[in-house]
């Protein structure tokens, strides 16, 4: 692992001798990734590092796309949540050419909606990908790493808003059924280049 959680001072040189070099923050729900990732946003600052950090969760499609369609909830939520082959040509393939900036639609989960925004792309630097679901088949290909946040489902449950935690059927059928496949079919624990516990 070339990121240290407490000392990103190899980051640089690293980086500019792999020019663009695609990190993967994985982990299930509620796992610390945005925490982890702030952290490592402020050292990549610290040591003048140039990246550009994609949140999965700004690309979901709409609600009448992954609620009420007449699959399970667990399949709505790990298969139709994001246009998946859509983002594996549109994202993942061109942070590995020579584009220098992506198009990509950005949730508007308010008004359900999305809005389309360009976004550079560091000739020589660190594109993290952050999110749920990231060693499913179709992006995994694209990564140079893959660090996975480990934590238990007692634990991610604890920190949802205690609002949430009344609608324990909902996680039970859609989140939870869903990461139990995620975990079975890919294996990402095992298959991360390294597991951080949170």
């Amino acid at each position: 692992m070339f990121i240290n959680n407490d000392d990103t001072s190899n980051l640089n040189a690293f980086v500019n001798a792999n020019q663009r070099y695609i990190l993967a923050i994985d982990g299930l729900s509620r796992s610390g990734k945005t925490t982890f990732v702030k952290h490592l946003s402020n050292g990549l600052e610290k040591e003048e590092v140039e990246y550009t950090i994609f949140h999965i969760d700004d690309h979901i499609v709409n609600r009448s796309e992954r609620y009420n369609t007449g699959f399970e909830e667990w399949y709505e939520y790990f298969y139709l949540q994001w246009n998946v082959e859509w983002l594996r040509k549109n994202l993942f393939k061109k942070l590995r050419d020579s584009s220098t900036y992506v198009k990509l639609p950005f949730y508007d989960n308010e008004n359900d909606r999305h809005l389309m925004k360009k976004v550079e792309l560091p000739k020589a630097g660190l594109i993290v990908i952050e999110g749920v679901f990231l060693q499913r088949k179709e992006w995994k290909n694209f990564y140079n790493e893959i660090i996975y946040l480990n934590c238990s489902r007692e634990k991610r449950f604890g920190r949802e808003l205690e609002a949430t935690r009344l609608n324990r059927e909902k996680f039970e059928k859609r989140y939870w059924k869903a990461e139990e496949y995620y975990i079975n079919t890919f294996n990402p624990l095992n298959n991360a280049d390294t597991v951080i516990k949170t």
